[in-house]
């Protein structure tokens, strides 16, 4: 069985106190992983200002080490357990990766290759974290150009990161904190270490000082403690888990996205032209992401959208994890998956909602293949926007048509992370980019799924790590 150590400024450690990972065909063990306690992690970011002293290095051989460590991220045997000398490859990161979260072969392979991505485009993802701003700011505090002395403060010695397990592409959130000079201090997902200690390993082998990288795998207690006292942070989470922290200016939440396609009134007797990126931002990924469209919401043809939506959905089948065309996750939890789908029972018996996939699949929602257990895809059709699955998300593909009139969609919607608006009418245009329940906007036909680097999804990283400050020089 492997063992997943902590790293305790990029040095591994191994703990008394072990947690167990099961297989998801069967649960038999794949992995011990370290936990490291709360008082660990407290002793551990007493000490961060070691961390960020460690990145004074200039930013251009910060970037040069992300660019290296892109290389070896995709194509590198690298360490695992340096404890007891275990490396693990590409394919061998795919397999666990694999075992322990349920996402195919097919997915994780893409997402390892969004990782690459950004570690080779880092320069080009900080110019849009900071809108253009002249990287050798973060060497001086201000850049060298000639013109109003703009000056920039780092308000963190160390970022704290409380990952999810639902899918390796979130990782890329985080990476630009090195290049930014802040430490980091990762809580994997339960059942996902894999990623993050990968991506650690490939920064250690490509240069990176080891005081700045920490991995702690632990228990809620244990995430709470590094919100709690890191100077800065990242929150992965459902909305159980993120509300808490809301009203906390330190910690940057990333939640239930709840994305949504809106098609316009001018395109909605085309509708067709259109269903291909309903279709994408509905089930790129599994269906497993915040970019995901969960919601689809149109102001006429609500029946037509809904079943042609369903048409097309239905065609993706649980297929065994390692197979070329497997397109769905597996829950690791059965039992989780059966509860899901008897909520979304329960709430079709409130008048307004019907599921249109029902109907097209006599099988039902639940699905077991290959010793594994599966939702797979679901279109609700919904009459009444305020039906309570016109809002909901989940960890597959599942999407709520919504027919209501133009004008009251932007009332209605509700908090949106990502918007694909599918409309050449320049008024409903200015309108959308007025909108302040959008995060992300795109628009044109654009899947809400299609993420470009140099721009934040949710938040801005850079704003979240520095402040500009005034600054008077007296010359001569």
């Amino acid at each position: 069985m492997l063992h997943v150590p902590i790293l305790r400024g990029g040095r591994a450690y191994r703990s008394l106190d072990v947690v167990e990972l099961g297989h998801v065909r069967g649960g038999e063990p794949v992995a011990a992983v370290s936990q490291a306690n709360r008082g660990l992690i407290a002793r551990d970011l007493a000490g961060m200002r070691e961390c960020r002293r460690a990145l004074e290095l200039p930013v251009r051989e910060l970037l040069a080490i992300c660019s290296r460590a892109a290389q070896l991220v995709a194509t590198a045997e690298l360490p695992l357990d340096p404890l007891d000398g275990v490396k693990q490859g590409p394919e061998e990161y795919v397999q666990t990766l694999t075992a322990t979260t349920g996402l195919p072969h097919t997915l994780a392979r893409t997402n390892l290759e969004k990782i690459r991505t950004v570690l080779a485009e880092m320069e080009a993802v900080l110019a849009g974290l900071t809108r253009g701003l002249e990287l050798e700011v973060l060497d001086s505090g201000r850049p060298a150009q000639h013109g109003p002395v703009v000056s920039y403060l780092a308000e963190a010695d160390s970022l704290g990161v409380v990952l999810p397990s639902n899918s390796p592409g979130v990782h890329a959130l985080w990476l630009p904190a090195l290049p930014l000079k802040v430490g980091l201090v990762l809580k994997p997902g339960s059942r996902e270490p894999w990623t993050p200690l990968r991506v650690l390993h490939a920064l250690l082998a490509a240069g990176c000082p080891a005081p700045a990288l920490g991995f702690y795998p632990t228990d809620y207690a244990g995430a709470a403690e590094i919100l709690l006292r890191a100077d800065r942070s990242m929150l992965f989470g459902d909305e159980t888990t993120v509300r808490a922290w809301r009203d906390d200016r330190r910690i940057q939440i990333h939640g239930p996205g709840w994305s949504k396609v809106l098609l316009g009134r001018d395109r909605a007797d085309a509708w067709e032209e259109s269903i291909d990126v309903m279709v994408a931002s509905v089930a790129d990924n599994g269906g497993r992401s915040c970019l995901n469209a969960s919601g689809v919401w149109v102001p006429a043809h609500g029946c037509e959208v809904a079943a042609e939506l369903a048409a097309r959905l239905v065609r993706i089948e649980a297929l065994p994890l390692d197979h070329p065309q497997a397109a769905l996750a597996a829950f690791p939890d059965p039992a989780a998956a059966r509860r899901i789908s008897a909520f979304i029972d329960r709430q079709l018996s409130i008048p307004g909602a019907e599921e249109v996939t029902a109907g097209l699949r006599p099988g039902g929602r639940l699905a077991e293949v290959d010793g594994c257990t599966f939702l797979l895809p679901t279109v609700i059709r919904c009459d009444d926007p305020g039906h309570p699955l016109a809002a909901a998300e989940f960890l597959f593909p599942f999407v709520s048509v919504v027919e209501l009139p133009q004008e009251e969609m932007l009332e209605r919607i509700g908090p949106t992370l990502v918007a694909t608006a599918l409309t050449e009418d320049r008024r409903f245009a200015a309108e959308l980019l007025g909108s302040r329940a959008i995060d992300r906007l795109n628009l044109g036909p654009i899947p809400t799924s299609r993420i470009s680097w140099d721009q934040p999804h949710e938040g801005n990283l850079f704003e979240h790590l520095y402040r500009r400050r005034a600054l008077q020089a007296a010359h001569g």
